[in-house]
């Protein structure tokens, strides 16, 4: 290799790392939040070859059994057990599976609805908009907790009764925002001329009015996982949630607020779980957000 082709390899090499920096994707923020949001991923698809043990198989021999590093502690159960002596970690690992797809299944169909209705509420206008907007504050007005507590006890807990909880919050949220960008966009000179050609307002709506607001719709379903995780977590821990014996987080955590003082891992690793996934989506959302809006962008 002559000193000709060094120096463009290293001028390429310079090219591709100041181009990535540029866009934020060397930034300790997108870097830190993104691996854990592929752990939690990578956990929820491989978990069952990742799993040590069976986490629904009980061994009272090995009840509360505390994390390795203290005493009494094993390898083979480094996060410890639980009060039945299931291993806390297989534990863990699944119940990222069934928080993924609590969390991933609620924001698809919120999203669906809310810029489904968001759209129509900002492009059509007058009753249209006034119906979906009321019928939205209606669903921001209501208690969540207390109609997931009435559902579960009409048709006990399940993960669509925790779907349909969160999906009935969600959505309005994503119906507001989506309303006010269909506002300012749906003035533009190119959504006008396009209904002096004869266009449809369906079909207006679809190609010109979604492919503008699919970014806000992206950025706001990233920031609303951590609002999911979060009520799934908070909906098991009241046990109205993901039924047993599935693991969720919050059903971790709730099996153990009995055991603080004496077995505090069995609500503190869940708790640790649901803080940094949480945190870790809500950073990765401001990120989207400061990514894929051009005027943030050129700040």
């Amino acid at each position: 290799m002559t000193v000709l082709d060094i120096t463009q390899t290293s001028g390429t090499i310079e090219s591709t790392s100041s181009r990535l920096r540029k866009a934020g994707y060397l930034s300790p923020v997108f870097l830190i939040s993104s691996a854990c949001i592929l752990a939690m991923v990578f956990a929820a698809i491989l978990a069952d070859w990742l799993m040590p043990h069976d986490p629904l198989s009980p061994d009272l021999s090995k009840a509360l059994m505390p994390p390795f590093w203290q005493d009494g502690g094993s390898l083979s159960y480094p996060l410890g057990t639980d009060t039945l002596g299931r291993d806390m970690l297989s534990r863990l690992i699944l119940g990222a599976r069934v928080s993924l797809v609590a969390a991933v299944s609620a924001i698809f169909v919120a999203g669906a609805i809310g810029v489904t209705l968001g759209i129509m509420a900002g492009y059509f206008g007058g009753l249209c908009d006034s119906v979906i907007m009321r019928l939205a504050d209606g669903m921001l007005s209501l208690p969540i907790i207390f109609l997931a507590l009435i559902l579960g006890v009409v048709y006990g807990p399940s993960l669509a009764n925790v779907v349909l909880v969160i999906v009935l919050l969600l959505w309005a949220r994503f119906a507001r925002v989506i309303r006010a960008e269909v506002l300012s966009w749906k003035t533009r000179d190119f959504v006008n001329l396009a209904r002096v050609a004869g266009a449809s307002p369906w079909w207006v709506m679809w190609n010109h009015i979604f492919p503008n607001v699919v970014n806000t719709a992206i950025v706001l379903g990233t920031l609303q996982v951590g609002t999911a995780i979060m009520l799934e977590a908070a909906l098991s821990f009241l046990g109205v949630g993901i039924p047993a014996p599935a693991p969720s987080w919050g059903g971790i955590a709730a099996t153990g607020r009995n055991y603080v003082t004496s077995a505090w891992w069995l609500s503190t690793f869940p708790g640790i779980a649901i803080m940094i996934i949480v945190l870790a989506t809500n950073l990765l959302g401001d990120w989207v957000r400061d990514t894929l809006d051009p005027q943030l962008r050129q700040l």
